[in-house]
């Protein structure tokens, strides 16, 4: 059975590096997943799209459709790889407005990887000071290998032998390890059938 992986993109351009980041570390879980027998099932929420959504829950405890979908396949999640801009020393505002939406269990024993991008490698530590202890908050199993991306860090990293290359593979491995250890966690039995807007509002 195909192991779920569920990617949490918060960067707010187009395109922008923490996708990249995002899509290069879970290519690295995918291949990491093969060769210890298991196929990869990986999904992207990229929150940009859900802003507006994770706002409104906010203010109401309500989630639109699209948001309900992302938060009931994060649930059912075998593996989770979050990443985040770095803002004024910190995550992203959206990002954490996102993790505050989550229900509570949602990422219990839920094997998750870390990453963020910055300009400058001075906020690599935003990743273990205000990411990692929040995620530990919601129980999730949080590997020890954290992602940062600096600017430079995307020169030449195509070579093995760089850091980013070097810590995107041992994170992955890690990911990767706890994942195909675990039975299969379906644990979106409350959540499989998530209903549409228009059938949460009823007949007209």
């Amino acid at each position: 059975m195909s192991a779920s992986i569920v990617v949490i993109s918060a960067g707010v351009s187009q395109p922008s590096s923490s996708r990249l980041l995002a899509d290069r570390l879970s290519q690295a879980v995918a291949e990491e997943l093969a060769a210890r027998g298991r196929d990869a099932d990986v999904r992207v929420v990229e929150l940009r799209d859900l802003a507006h959504d994770v706002v409104n829950m906010t203010l109401t405890g309500f989630a639109a459709a699209p948001l309900a979908q992302a938060q009931a396949a994060i649930a059912a999640a075998d593996g989770v790889i979050a990443v985040t801009p770095v803002f004024t020393a910190g995550a992203a505002g959206l990002f954490k407005s996102f993790v505050d939406v989550l229900g509570t269990d949602s990422l219990t024993d839920t094997p998750v990887l870390l990453g963020a991008t910055g300009g400058t490698a001075r906020h690599s530590l935003v990743l273990e000071y205000g990411v990692r202890p929040v995620f530990a908050y919601l129980h999730a199993d949080v590997v020890p290998t954290s992602v940062f991306a600096a600017t430079d860090d995307w020169a030449g990293d195509g070579d093995d032998v760089k850091p980013l290359p070097s810590r995107i593979a041992r994170a992955a491995a890690e990911l990767a390890e706890r994942v195909a250890a675990k039975a299969p966690t379906r644990r979106a039995g409350l959540y499989d059938a998530v209903p549409s807007f228009e059938e949460l509002l009823g007949p007209a």
